[in-house]
């Protein structure tokens, strides 16, 4: 399971890998360049879209397991 810890970094890593810039990415995926700061810095708190948006432009898939907790 991957926490939002490692997610933040898995998506500047492959920006950086692939050369894109914070504002080139923010234009790409269609989210405010200050929300896009915001998560790389670890500040924000972004949605299921921004976080689709953000990884799809950067030909990555976020995945969500849902548990249950029961008796």
């Amino acid at each position: 399971m991957m926490h939002l810890e490692d997610l933040i970094h898995t998506v500047k890593e492959r920006r950086k890998m692939m050369d894109v810039t914070q504002e080139t990415l923010a234009e790409l995926s269609d989210i405010g360049l200050r929300t896009l700061k915001q998560f790389e810095s670890g500040k924000g708190n972004p949605t299921l879209l921004t976080l689709h948006k953000l990884t799809e432009a950067l030909g990555m898939e976020v995945c969500i397991q849902v548990k249950k907790h029961g008796k």
